[in-house]
């Protein structure tokens, strides 16, 4: 078992309220934006801040996030934040980027507001996108494209914790 532990900093923050959504850049990472416009897509590494505590790193398996899905589920078979290492990613629409307040303003992230940004990086199709996947039967009637996300009932998808 490697041991060996890694420091990450944020490179910036998420603004978000019912209206917009927004990164801000830190200060000393605010040239990395150099190059970014252009992009209709950014990957978002975030940090699950508000799910780092001991209880949630430690949790491997959770009992039936999913409608339709099995009873209890491996963690790395979900989505969620809560894992061993709260790290969380989410390719998300560019609205604009604004350089003098080094913000990038995107159409939605599921981050909270206040969440701290780990890394940004273009989507690029040559690498991100896969033509032939597979998804267990339980969430094959998930729409198959981001854009497709629209209209879906998300809500209905996930089990209320108790």
């Amino acid at each position: 078992m490697d041991t060996r532990t890694f420091s990450v900093k944020p490179v910036g923050t998420v603004h978000a309220d019912d209206e917009s959504f927004s990164i801000e850049i830190a200060e000393p990472f605010r040239p990395a934006l150099l190059g970014l416009d252009g992009f209709s897509h950014i990957i978002v590494l975030w940090w699950g801040d508000r799910v780092d505590t001991p209880e949630c790193r430690n949790e491997t398996v959770c009992k039936k996030p999913y409608t339709r899905g099995p009873e209890t589920i491996g963690i790395f078979a979900t989505r969620s934040p809560v894992r061993p290492n709260p790290i969380a990613l989410s390719v998300v629409p560019v609205v604009g980027i604004d350089t003098a307040s080094s913000t990038v303003r995107v159409a939605y992230i599921d981050a909270d507001d206040g969440t701290p940004v780990l890394d940004i990086k273009p989507y690029l199709p040559a690498t991100e996108r896969v033509r032939d996947t597979n998804v267990p039967a339980w969430a094959s009637h998930w729409p198959q494209w981001y854009e497709d996300n629209q209209g879906f009932d998300w809500a209905a998808e996930f089990t209320l914790e108790e």
